[in-house]
């Protein structure tokens, strides 16, 4: 009893000083380039953290999760210019009703591709995305097609500019571990992970499969619209290859995998550890486009030696050198 008490009070001073710690991380390093890498970690924590309500706790591996991610952009981005809003705090306002819409079209997305299981909603979800992009490209009088879609110019300057957009994406991280979280600890989050491990027990058991899968989807994609909102308002032009990309989709799947599948920091380890790497291997090696094949490299290599991923790893080999523990003592007395 005192070790759990321990342990969960060393948790808590843990986690307090991580969160003290980004929270004055821009009073300690305001220079832009740092802010800049901060804003694009914590976009990619929250990203992975809600990707995995839905894939890690379900088992649903969805490779489309961009199409909502650049259709949050879109929506802000439009409310934006048919609102006349201005630059500034203002369109952080707008964040939510982002988000709403953006869950407003998952919930139809997902009652047509949860009726499917496994690889068919693989593609499903891939077939999604694409069409999103290509209705981008050709509505070019809402979306602006190739041309793009701009947004208001934010009036910050210097290594000021960086710093809004860096605590709106802590707030959307956060938001979303804490989204997570509560999910893990409900019997909500109970009734996924019997989906995840046989959907077909879990419905003999009397568990609402098709709802609870419908929402955790719309929960997942409503974050992941948030979180672009805010990346659209950060970068201020937006065209569908460019926020519709599947590479920030499968980013968010590596990132989880590598950190651990449906664990709760398992999301955040990996995009700490893979978004930085990525930067840093884009500005050293992006015009040779090199750095992809070193970014597979590196992630291939620790789920090779890691195949469940960083925390369940490590967790599974403390468990394992503590049960071993007293067998050595035992074997050693005389």
């Amino acid at each position: 009893m005192n070790r759990l008490r321990d342990k969960r009070v060393l948790m808590a001073v843990g986690l307090v000083a991580v969160l003290t710690l980004t929270l004055v991380l821009p009073a300690i390093s305001p220079e832009s380039a740092t802010t800049n890498m901060a804003v694009f970690t914590l976009m990619y924590v929250g990203l992975a953290t809600a990707w995995n309500i839905m894939g890690g706790y379900t088992g649903y591996i969805s490779l489309g999760h961009a199409g909502f991610f650049g259709f949050g952009a879109y929506a802000l981005g439009l409310l934006l210019a048919r609102l006349s809003i201005a630059g500034g705090y203002a369109p952080f306002l707008f964040v939510p009703v982002a988000g709403l819409l953006t869950g407003l079209m998952a919930a139809g997305v997902g009652w047509f591709a949860l009726r499917t299981r496994a690889a068919t909603f693989v593609i499903v979800t891939i077939a999604f995305m694409f069409m999103l992009q290509l209705l981008a490209e050709n509505l070019t009088s809402l979306t602006g097609g190739g041309a793009g879609l701009g947004f208001p110019n934010p009036p910050w300057r210097g290594d000021f500019f960086n710093i809004p957009f860096y605590y709106a994406m802590l707030a959307l991280a956060v938001l979303g571990l804490a989204v997570s979280w509560s999910i893990r600890r409900s019997k909500f989050g109970l009734g996924l992970l019997a989906i995840r491990d046989d959907e077909d027990k879990a419905l003999a058991v009397g568990v609402p499969a098709r709802a609870f899968k419908l929402t955790a989807f719309v929960i997942s994609a409503t974050l992941v619209g948030m979180i672009g909102s805010v990346y659209g308002y950060y970068v201020t032009f937006i065209y569908p290859q460019f926020v519709v990309d599947p590479l920030i989709g499968i980013s968010m799947v590596l990132m989880v995998f590598l950190g651990g599948l449906g664990t709760l920091w398992g999301p955040v380890l990996g995009a700490v550890i893979l978004e930085p790497a990525q930067l840093w291997l884009a500005y050293n090696y992006g015009a040779s486009r090199l750095y992809l094949v070193l970014y597979s490299a590196v992630f291939l290599l620790v789920i090779l030696l890691m195949p469940r991923g960083i925390i369940p790893s490590v967790r599974d080999l403390i468990a394992e050198r503590r049960a071993s523990a007293p067998a050595a003592r035992a074997g050693a007395a005389p």
